[in-house]
This record gives C-alpha cells, sequence and structure tokens, in this order.
C-alpha cells in the first residue's frame, strides 16, 4: 500500500509545496494504526471464541462441570455422615451414659477446634473444598472422641452386667400393641383442668386389656390403688432406678414379687385421673422424674427411636 502523499499552498511562491511530516507525527500515527489493528484483532478474537467450540476449552468445560457435581455430591454425603454421627452422639449422651450414670461428654469436647458448619450455599468451588474439609475434620474429631467414649462403656459394661438388667430399658406397652404415642416428657396442659403442669411420664395410648411389661429387673413394691394413678405399680430396680405403671384394669403381680425385664406384669385401662385407654410411664432415679425416651435403648431401632422422640414432644394429646 503506497504512503499518502500531502501537499500545502503556497501563496508568495504560487505552488504547491510537498508536506514532511515530522517523527512525532510518523510514531503517532504509527500507534493509532497499531491500536486500531490490536482492537480489531481482538474483537475479531472474542467473537471468534463465543461462536466456535475448540475441542480442547469443550473438555476443560465439561471436566470443570463434573468437578464441581462431585463437589456437590460430597458435600451432601458429608451432611448425611454428619448426620448420623450426631445421632450416634445422642444415644450415646441419652441411652448408654444414662444406663451406666456416666457423665456425658460435653460438645466442647466432642467439637474441640472444629467449626459446626451450615448448609453451604452458592459457594466457590475454593470455598466448597474449603468447607469441605472443614467437615471432614470435624467427622474425623467426632469418631476418634465417640471411638474412646465406647471403649470407657465397654469397661464399664463388663463390670456392670447387673445393673445393666435392672435399668429400665424397653418399652412398657409392646410397638405392635401401641396406638400412638399420647405425650411425652415436660411441660403440658392437665386434659382435665386446663392448667400447665409438668408430666414425669409418658403416655401410651392402647386397646383395654393390652399387656404391660416390666421395663427392667427388680422386686415390686407397690400394686395399689393411688387416687390420680388409678391402679398403679411401682418396681425398685435397685441403683436408684424406680419405674411406675399407672391407670392399669388388673395386676398380675404383688408386692415382694421379683421380676425380670419383658415379664408380664399387669393389664392396660382407664383407671384414675384417666380420659382414656393408656399407659402412664415413668422412670425415676433417686426419686427424681427422668425423661423416659433416655431409656428405650434395648427394643428400639434408630428409625423407631426418632420416630419416638417426635411423637413424646407432641404436647397435645395428655391422657391424665
Amino acid at each position: 500500500m503506497s504512503r499518502k502523499v500531502y501537499y500545502r499552498y503556497n501563496p508568495k511562491s504560487e505552488t504547491y509545496e510537498r508536506v514532511y511530516p515530522s517523527s512525532r507525527k510518523r510514531w503517532i500515527a504509527a500507534a493509532s494504526h497499531f491500536m486500531v489493528s490490536l482492537l480489531l484483532g481482538c474483537g475479531v478474537f472474542l467473537l471468534l471464541d463465543g461462536i466456535i467450540d475448540l475441542p480442547k476449552e469443550r473438555q476443560l468445560r465439561n471436566e470443570n462441570r463434573e468437578l464441581q457435581e462431585q463437589l456437590t455430591l460430597l458435600n451432601s454425603r458429608m451432611d448425611n455422615a454428619l448426620e448420623v454421627m450426631d445421632d450416634i452422639a445422642d444415644r450415646d449422651n441419652n441411652f448408654y451414659r444414662v444406663m451406666m450414670q456416666a457423665d456425658r461428654i460435653p460438645d466442647a469436647q466432642r467439637f474441640a477446634g472444629v467449626d459446626r458448619l451450615n448448609q453451604l450455599n452458592s459457594m466457590t468451588d475454593n470455598q466448597l473444598v474449603s468447607a469441605l474439609q472443614e467437615k471432614i475434620n470435624r467427622l474425623e474429631r467426632e469418631i476418634v472422641v465417640q471411638s474412646r467414649s465406647f471403649d470407657r462403656l465397654k469397661e464399664l459394661a463388663q463390670k456392670n452386667t447387673d445393673r445393666i438388667a435392672c435399668v429400665p430399658a424397653i418399652q412398657p406397652i409392646s410397638e405392635r400393641d401401641l396406638k400412638h404415642m399420647a405425650s411425652g416428657y415436660g411441660r403440658r396442659v392437665d386434659p382435665v383442668y386446663g392448667t400447665m403442669k409438668f408430666h414425669e411420664g409418658m403416655d401410651f395410648s392402647c386397646d383395654m386389656g393390652t399387656p404391660v411389661y416390666a421395663t427392667g429387673n427388680g422386686t415390686v413394691i407397690k400394686a395399689e390403688w393411688s387416687s390420680s394413678y388409678g391402679n398403679l405399680v411401682i418396681i425398685d430396680h435397685g441403683y436408684g432406678y424406680t419405674t411406675r405403671y399407672a391407670h392399669l384394669s388388673e395386676f398380675l403381680v404383688t408386692p415382694g414379687q421379683k421380676v425380670s425385664r419383658g415379664d408380664q406384669i399387669a393389664k392396660s385401662g382407664n383407671t384414675g385421673k384417666s380420659t382414656g385407654p393408656h399407659v402412664h410411664y415413668e422412670v425415676r432415679l433417686h426419686g427424681e422424674a427422668q425423661n423416659p425416651v433416655n431409656y428405650y435403648f434395648y427394643d428400639l431401632s434408630p428409625e423407631e427411636y426418632a420416630e419416638m422422640i417426635t411423637h413424646a414432644e407432641n404436647a397435645g394429646h395428655v391422657m391424665d
């Protein structure tokens, strides 16, 4: 391409004289041409990059998408694993340690040095990887603490065979005979007087005459009428434990009689201050009422236990 030639009219000589640009102007012109060419080149490249999908780029995008899906799946699996670990910790604190009368493991010890994580939403890949690492650290920590706890409980169990047989550890009503869990332990509205009171046990709704079982080995200390409990059986299990079975229709044991876990001791009824056929069941340790849900560790699977907890928290169906 030929260079443009510029002329300027000289009125004195009345002629056109050729104009030679300075070096500065030539550099500016060259730079302008270069920038225009660069911008055009970039524009063409970006246009082609958006239109043309190169095989290598397509492969990288697919690999990145698969990696994100794997991270999301791994995060979901870690959440499930941590939920299982939390359930094990709950059973450890609420069942096994209650049974052995050992102190609960505080959360500060279970989760020492590990942050409790919330749901992961809208995280970058790096943030997600970092969060997953934190979850893994937490799970590893909980496994170590729980493993040591089970080792300790195993030692206690070997030394406390008789206590294990005596501690209340099953439901007083068979799962197949249970209609529904009427109400659990805690503050409830009295169905007769309509006032708030502390419900010291659990109500098991069932048909009249349903078998009622001793929940641990022990000695019957009462089988008699009580004004509010109706027909009442009390069993002394030793080690500070007693259990109460109320609103019964028939006694099958007498005071002083030795019973074993699973022996039928009575039949359910609707006696005393009761609004329907059921069994009111209490667990007491050194005279203090305990939450019975902490003691169903012999006859309930984890799924049944979770359902029991849900029903026991229902405050709307107190029957006594």
